[in-house]
């Protein structure tokens, strides 16, 4: 019985590898989509533990936040950027949902982030939405949410304007790109509790700006924000 068993189990690898998002590797836990030396080289940031960390600098002077933080350091031809690819690109949502778990228990490793009543996932334009097949940061969402034991709010604000790609654009461009693209449905929803925004990147902090300011027009709402990395500008 145990041979049959294991005769089925490497068919099924052969017909649907599993294998690690970063590296390629087939030497990994069944349950995880990164084998334990990728989780090992991941570039953990620890900016949860510390305020006046690199990400809520950005947004000193321009957003009123109780913390903010980053999972991960990003940079190009990096772990962190080919799982990110196939997490955004490839549809890997399991991966997606893995990382949301490590971001979420991160974040309870810190009374900054106890009193979080609820997340929010940065909305996305609903064709981009459409043509990618999922928001990724409501997948990251889903995945700290299980750890926290906290809501996840849905539709309580929408991205109802397509907007250009942030990518190649400085930081002036990204905020006249994204300035007042964003428009809250249920203040009611909100007010008096304490939101964590989530996304997958912050780098100049234009599009989670104009998001947050226009959360924070719901009365006696405190904002935080977390996303899964941080790249510099």
């Amino acid at each position: 019985m145990f041979l049959l068993q294991e005769i089925k189990d490497s068919l099924l690898h052969l017909a649907f590898p599993h294998i690690c998002a970063g590296c390629g590797s087939d030497f990994l836990n069944k349950e995880s989509q990164i084998c334990l030396r990728c989780l090992s080289l991941l570039p953990e940031t620890n900016f949860h533990l510390h305020e006046k960390n690199p990400v809520e600098k950005i947004f000193w002077g321009r957003l009123t936040l109780e913390s903010a933080t980053a999972h991960y350091s990003f940079t190009k031809e990096s772990l962190m950027q080919q799982l990110m690819h196939q997490f955004k690109y490839k549809g890997n949502k399991e991966l997606g949902l893995q990382l949301g778990r490590l971001m979420g228990k991160s974040l309870l490793q810190t009374s900054r982030f106890l009193s979080v009543d609820a997340l929010i996932a940065l909305p996305l334009f609903p064709t981009k939405e459409k043509r990618r097949g999922f928001n990724q940061a409501e997948i990251l969402c889903d995945g700290i949410a299980e750890k926290m034991k906290i809501p996840i709010l849905k539709n309580c604000i929408i991205r109802p304007q397509h907007t250009e790609t942030q990518t190649k654009k400085g930081r002036v461009e990204r905020w006249k790109n994204i300035e007042g693209k964003f428009k809250l449905l249920q203040e009611e929803a909100i007010q008096h509790k304490h939101i964590l925004l989530v996304d997958d990147v912050v780098t100049t902090g234009a599009t989670l700006e104009a998001c947050g300011i226009e959360l924070l027009r719901a009365t006696n709402l405190k904002l935080s924000i977390a996303t899964l990395c941080y790249a510099e500008h």
